[in-house]
This record gives C-alpha cells, structure tokens and sequence, in this order.
C-alpha cells in the first residue's frame, strides 16, 4: 500500500471512527422507533471493517474478519461514494460540511486500498 503520512492516518482514522458513531447513533435512534436498520447495520459493519484494515496496516493491529467481510465491505465502501460525492458538490465551499465530507471521502479512499491490500495477500 502506498505512503500516508503521519497526520493523514490520524485524520482518517478519527474521520472514520466519528462516521462509526454517527452510525451507531442512527441505529440506536432506528431500532427504537422500528425502522428498518439492515442498510445501517451493512454500513456500520463495513466501515468497522475498514477501520480495522487501516490499523493493520499502518499499526499492525490483528483484526478477526475473513475474507468473506473483507469483499462485502468493499462492496458496501465503494456503494457510498456516489451519495458522498453528491453531498459533497452541494455543499458550500469552506463550510464545515465540505470539510468532513473531503476527509470522510479520503478515508474511505484509503480503507478501501487497505481491504484491497489485505485481500490480495
């Protein structure tokens, strides 16, 4: 896997680790008003995973997921950037939300290279 520096790894890793709340906040707010919470759920799973893959490779952190939630993250990665990006265009130059949202894409750009680096192992 290519070079990251140093800031760009802890700022994706915290970008990633503030969607995980996110998610885990949606699916609490979900399950108790009886929504529907199988897209969240796929969500908070993938982006778990992406995380993990990150920490094993710049950190070397062992992790327990087969390759099997390896592929299903990747798949589930790859389908957010389109509703991203389009987030992304609308949003306000140098507002807060354009912000997060560049360094939400950018580290679900390096989580996705981290599953691909780990599959092809």
């Amino acid at each position: 896997m290519e070079h990251v520096s140093i800031a760009d790894q802890q700022e994706s890793i915290k970008s990633l680790r503030s969607t995980i709340s996110k998610l885990e906040n949606a699916l609490s707010q979900m399950t108790e008003t009886g929504a529907s919470t199988t897209l969240v759920k796929k969500r908070l799973k993938a982006i778990n995973v992406g995380l993990a893959m990150l920490e094993n490779v710049w950190h070397q952190s062992p992790h327990d997921y087969t390759l099997e939630d390896l592929t299903e993250a990747r798949m589930v990665i790859t389908g957010l950037f389109p509703s991203i990006e389009n987030s992304y265009t609308k949003s306000k130059a140098g507002s807060p939300q354009k912000t997060l949202l560049e360094r939400r894409i950018k580290a679900l750009e390096l989580a996705l290279h981290a599953i691909e680096f780990i599959i092809k192992l």
